[in-house]
C-alpha cells in the first residue's frame, strides 16, 4: 500500500513540475509577444501545456520583442555592446589616459 502512495507521489511531483514550466513558458510568451506577463500567465496556470501551445500560435503585437529582437533575444533589435564597438572603432583599445598631473590631495 505504501509503494503505491509513493508511486502516486511522484508522478503528482512530475505533474506539478509540468504545470509551472507551462506557466512560467506561456507568461515569457505572451510577455514577448507584447501582452504582459499576466495572460501568459493565467493561461499557463488554467490550460497548463495547451496554454503555451496557445500563445504559441498568438500572432505577437507590432513593436513587440518577438519582432524586433526573435523568440530569445540578440536578434535585429536589442544592443549588443560588440558590435557597437567594432562600429565605434573602439574595440578593444585601452581606456583614455588620465589627466596631467596628480590628483588633488595627493601627495
Amino acid at each position: 500500500m505504501i509503494s503505491v502512495l509513493a508511486l502516486i507521489g511522484a508522478n503528482a511531483l512530475y505533474l506539478l513540475f509540468v504545470w509551472l514550466a507551462s506557466a512560467i513558458g506561456a507568461s515569457y510568451l505572451s510577455d514577448r509577444k507584447g501582452y504582459g506577463e499576466k495572460p501568459g500567465l493565467a493561461s499557463g496556470l488554467l490550460l497548463s501545456v495547451v496554454g503555451v501551445v496557445i500563445w504559441l500560435l498568438v500572432p505577437a503585437k507590432s513593436g513587440s520583442r518577438w519582432k524586433t529582437a526573435g523568440p530569445f533575444g540578440r536578434g535585429k533589435g536589442e544592443y549588443d555592446p560588440d558590435a557597437a564597438d567594432a562600429a565605434n572603432g573602439s574595440g578593444t583599445a585601452d581606456p583614455p589616459a588620465s589627466p596631467a598631473g596628480p590628483a588633488p590631495g595627493a601627495a
